[in-house]
């Protein structure tokens, strides 16, 4: 009795701007870049917090560039260990920016009245992207995932 395993393979080449969960790492990057541009701008009023803000967004933004590049060369070969290292790093960014969204909305949300209006503008934009870069993270984490299980 044979069995047919299919095997999910990482994309190369211009396929990875084809595939469905690979396409996120597009949002990820403006997403994710608006945060840090977003945070880098206004006054750092607490330096724990958006600290962690701005390393999860610049980690996240030069990792994700790393291995899209990498997907792009076809560095990978096809060996299933880049599909574990993708479900892996997308674990790890989702989890990361769920933090630094979650620690960006507190500082928003208490410098309220300390700061000038247009700083408290800024982090609220801020906030948004945050998550909404969070949630790109999820779904991509989830696709990834499915991918890991099914090769």
């Amino acid at each position: 009795m044979s069995s047919a395993t299919t095997t999910a393979a990482l994309p190369s080449g211009a396929t990875v701007l084809a595939s469905f969960p690979d396409i996120l790492v597009i949002p990820e990057f403006v997403f994710g870049g608006l945060v840090w541009i977003l945070v880098a701008s206004t006054k750092v009023a607490m330096t724990m917090s958006q600290g962690w803000v701005m390393f999860v967004s610049v980690f996240c933004f030069v990792i994700s560039t790393l291995l899209f590049l990498l997907y792009m060369c076809g560095a990978h070969g096809g060996k299933s260990a880049w599909v574990a290292l993708d479900a892996f790093y997308q674990v790890i960014a989702s989890i990361f920016y769920l933090s630094a969204a979650v620690l960006q909305a507190y500082t928003t949300i208490n410098q309220k009245y300390i700061e000038p209006f247009r700083y408290y503008q800024i982090d609220i934009a801020a906030v948004v992207f945050a998550f909404a870069v969070t949630l790109t993270y999820v779904i991509h984490m989830v696709f990834s995932l499915l991918r890991w299980k099914s090769s």
